[in-house]
């Protein structure tokens, strides 16, 4: 059986798991991978789209926290350095080293001597896991780096290194290893209530939001791993339990990279209010963020506000005078929900915990709550660790313990050189810059997307006139990546969303059509999911005409 083949809840319901999940974001695809490698039986549900949450709307970053160095966390950046080199190595194409600069200016609260003793601790926590060490900088060696970089009240500053990453294409990455070791994920399959056998939680009773049809799943434990949702789902099992979540708003905005004028990732303070903020190059588009902002507002509405994005801009206006951004040159935004551990009421939201948490409620599920991107492997290891446990105390057989994950390349991510890509791009009749978009998002796996081409030649042409995604890319998303509606491609599978100035508007019925034959969908189906889709993208920055982009 194809391990990709989307798994219905006939599938589902046939048997009885070792593990339900629900959800499918970075943890929820992490528990998954990490649990079917250790030989359990899992089932994962996720409601939407995998990554379709708060795992595709970070910041796109794989590091350390230099800030945690400020409120002495030191075990946190260890762990992370940790994780960040363990994903260098295992997913070379999707996490990516970066060199960052970090300028500090008269009256920040972080002096040159802090960032130096802070760069210190930084390479040392790494443990050889660096990419390069850090380096102190003076003013000018700074500005002979950035020279639009604001003069005045420049002091020097640092470069040092972190990674950026494909924080959608990761998730998805790890939802596949999962499934080629056998566990059976389904997207927009939703939990409408828990299974509860004589007050435990055995499963649940889920719903194919594509067809309607609905099953019951059966499992000796089931483990919420749904981030911003994770207290909705909790009170499934208990209506009255206490809410651990303090959720913030994190959000984004993407310009071109010509308007700002910069050569390099930066770090820097926010004039505005002394917060971290970040300047990261995307291709010919560059991307500012974030906001930390604490809200109540639901995860599937959440929004850059007019007031982030003033934020964002007047921020890095700060930094480079010479950009005059506005909103009008904002192409694309988003916003995510931070699952959060709640703490003080009187820490800032910037200054609350990215620990994470892993509860047992009184039917007996796993709750995860809490956390970051860059440590979502470790902690999948820790939740099957303690669902191997609890498996083995109710008389379940027992499975290998050791964890793989560290190790394991995910899909994609063994050696492929970029000369090797350029050949094998060469023989399909696809340029250079196509041949480097392809290796860059499919990597080791980048000859099974070329080959879809032999079949369809027309499959080597260009699905919008402003970026070198192919249609062989759309085929191979629906047939190995999972995807079933138009936004899935365009927005998560091949970024056309985020990396053109209309946003992919006009490669939307192109796709959809690609989509409709893989998918067999009808006339009407076809038309729905572009409406749905320009539905999504009305009234957003980025309609204007589409430009060539390089991320």
């Amino acid at each position: 059986m194809n391990p990709f083949s989307r798994a219905t809840v006939w599938d589902l319901g046939q048997k009885r798991h070792d593990l339900l999940i629900i959800g499918g974001g970075a943890t929820g695809a992490g528990i998954a991978r990490e649990a079917a490698l250790r030989g359990l039986s899992v089932a994962l549900a996720e409601r939407g789209d995998f990554a379709s949450g708060t795992s595709s709307r970070s910041s796109r970053l794989i590091h350390g926290g230099l800030r945690y160095l400020e409120q002495r966390a030191w075990h946190r950046v260890r762990e992370s350095l940790a994780e960040r080199k363990i994903l260098l190595r295992t997913a070379p194409h999707l996490v990516r080293p970066m060199e960052f600069l970090f300028p500090v200016f008269r009256g920040d609260r972080v002096s040159r001597l802090k960032l130096a003793a802070g760069m210190a601790l930084y390479d040392l926590f790494a443990l050889g896991g660096n990419v390069r060490a850090h380096r102190s900088l003076g003013k000018r060696a700074l500005l002979d780096l950035e020279p639009l970089l604001r003069e005045r009240g420049l002091t020097g500053g640092a470069m040092y290194w972190d990674a950026q990453c494909d924080d959608a294409r990761l998730t998805l990455a790890t939802a596949r290893s999962a499934a080629v070791a056998g566990a059976a994920l389904v997207n927009y399959m939703e939990v409408i209530e828990l299974n509860v056998m004589a007050g435990r939680v055995a499963g649940a009773v889920v719903r194919d939001t594509l067809t309607g049809a609905g099953a019951r799943i059966e499992a000796r434990l089931v483990i919420n791993a749904t981030g911003p949702w994770c207290d909705r789902i909790r009170r499934l099992e208990d209506p009255n339990a206490p809410p651990v979540l303090r959720p913030t708003r994190g959000s984004h905005v993407m310009v071109p990279r010509a308007k700002v004028g910069h050569h390099h990732a930066i770090t820097f303070l926010s004039p505005l209010d002394g917060r971290v903020m970040f300047v990261l190059p995307w291709g010919d588009r560059t991307y500012i963020g974030t906001t930390d902002t604490d809200t109540e507002e639901s995860p599937e509405q959440v929004e850059p506000t007019e007031p982030d994005v003033q934020y964002l801009l007047r921020s890095l206006n700060a930094l480079f005078p010479s950009a005059h951004l506005a909103p009008e040159d904002v192409t694309a935004s988003w916003a995510g929900l931070r699952p959060l551990i709640a703490a003080d009421p009187t820490l800032g939201a910037s200054e609350v915990s990215r620990e994470h948490r892993i509860l047992r409620g009184s039917g007996g599920m796993l709750s995860v709550a809490g956390g970051k991107l860059t440590t979502y492997r470790r902690m999948a290891v820790e939740v099957v660790d303690e669902a191997t446990a609890i498996l083995s105390s109710t008389g379940a057989p027992r499975r290998p313990t050791r964890s793989r994950t560290a190790t394991e390349p995910l899909p994609g991510g063994k050696d492929f050189p970029l000369v090797q890509a350029l050949r094998l791009g060469a023989e399909f009749g696809l340029s250079e810059h196509t041949s480097e978009h392809l290796l860059r998002l499919y990597g080791s796996e980048m000859p099974d997307v070329a080959r879809l081409i032999t079949a369809n030649r027309a499959l080597a042409g260009p699905v919008h006139p402003g970026h070198p995604a192919i249609g062989a890319q759309v085929v191979h998303a629906v047939r190995r990546e999972f995807a079933r509606r138009l936004d899935d491609v365009m927005t998560r599978r091949i970024h056309l969303r985020y990396e053109t100035n209309d946003q992919g508007r006009e490669a939307a019925d192109g796709v959809a059509g690609l989509m409709a034959t893989e998918l067999q969908w009808s006339e009407s189906r076809r038309s729905e999911e572009v409406d749905r889709y320009l539905r999504e993208i009305g009234g957003k920055a980025g309609e204007g005409a589409a430009e060539p982009a390089r991320p």
